[in-house]
């Protein structure tokens, strides 16, 4: 009787899974992709699944430091201007600074927050300020991704908190990060911040790259189980400028790895004159061992996650935090 009630269980379980799937937005299954770029030329030196939509993760939050410096630029806010904390911002789970309801934080000191500690209620903080609600901001975002190229974008909030029908691919995160070198040059400098303090804590910059890789000087990681293990790298040696995007790493430590490899890649494929090089590219690149795990849920999914009839939640942004599996219904 027992097995009887557990296999109706399993099976009442399975047909939930069934009704979920036909609800959320097709998302394939494998979780990598990359892409190198030259960024003096826009020439792309090397490319896999780069097209193919993905979880962004906190990469997201590229985008909310994009949209806060035009508002910078515009003179639409200060760096020294304090920003309210709302119940809806100060409820965002980790990775987070803890903000109280009514608090305030400078403008400076989000960007820095964004930067290092990758917080999630401090990228609330800033949607609601430049878009009034989160929501709205995650709007402005899509339609200003849109404007810059980056057509196989959608946002949905301002941190890269798991949503279904957040999605980017590694060749929009590109441009991302080109129009951030390009538009944005006087702020770029936040992204090679190696530490951040706020209160009695200092916070680590989660790019592992900017210590250990010559000439990386930015910009973003990312991780929610969903999405796997994201970086958006650029580095510049004797000036010539390099991105690199990758999506899905199974660990933090063979992301850095394969990025670190995707970069070195690059530059062994200029030639003497600094010029990309066709074939030195070609061998450079195929010589790259495959990232561990590329298909790391290449499973029965759910949200990105391999499916399980008990998972109630999952980890969250860079650090760990709550991640709800059912998808949110469309406002």
């Amino acid at each position: 009787m027992a097995i009887f009630a557990g296999r109706k269980k399993i099976q009442a379980a399975l047909g939930a899974f069934a009704i979920l799937i036909s609800m959320a937005p097709a998302a394939v299954a494998e979780k990598y992709a990359s892409i190198v770029v030259d960024a003096d030329t826009n020439e792309v030196l090397h490319a896999r699944h780069a097209d193919e939509p993905r979880y962004p993760a906190s990469l997201t939050k590229a985008m909310t430091l994009y949209m806060l410096f035009d508002a910078l630029k515009s003179g639409e806010v200060t760096l020294n201007e304090r920003m309210g904390v709302s119940r809806h911002a100060a409820s965002q789970p980790p990775s987070a600074l803890r903000l109280k309801v009514g608090s305030t934080i400078s403008v400076r000191d989000a960007i820095e927050a964004l930067v290092t500690k990758s917080a999630n209620d401090v990228a609330a903080v800033v949607g609601e300020r430049l878009g009034g609600t989160e929501s709205r901001f995650a709007t402005l975002m899509t339609a200003q991704a849109k404007a810059l190229g980056m057509n196989n974008t959608t946002f949905r909030n301002a941190s890269g908190l798991p949503d279904t029908r957040q999605l980017s691919t590694a060749r929009d995160m590109a441009i991302l990060a080109e129009r951030l070198l390009e538009d944005h040059a006087d702020y770029y400098h936040y992204f090679s911040r190696s530490s951040f303090s706020w209160g009695n804590r200092t916070y680590n910059n989660h790019n592992n790259l900017l210590a250990s890789v010559a000439g990386v000087d930015g910009i973003k990681t990312g991780y929610t189980r969903a999405s796997g293990f994201n970086l958006m790298a650029s580095a510049k040696r004797d000036d010539r400028r390099v991105i690199a995007i990758m999506f899905g790493g199974s660990t933090s430590k063979s992301r850095d790895a394969h990025v670190t490899d995707l970069i070195e890649a690059a530059y062994n494929s200029f030639d003497e004159n600094s010029e990309a090089d066709e074939l030195k590219a070609s061998y450079a690149f195929s010589a790259l061992q495959s990232p561990i795990d590329p298909d790391g849920a290449a499973l029965p999914m759910l949200n990105g996650q391999v499916f399980s009839p008990d998972a109630v939640v999952g980890e969250g942004d860079e650090s760990g935090g709550f991640e709800v599996l059912i998808p949110a219904p469309d406002n």
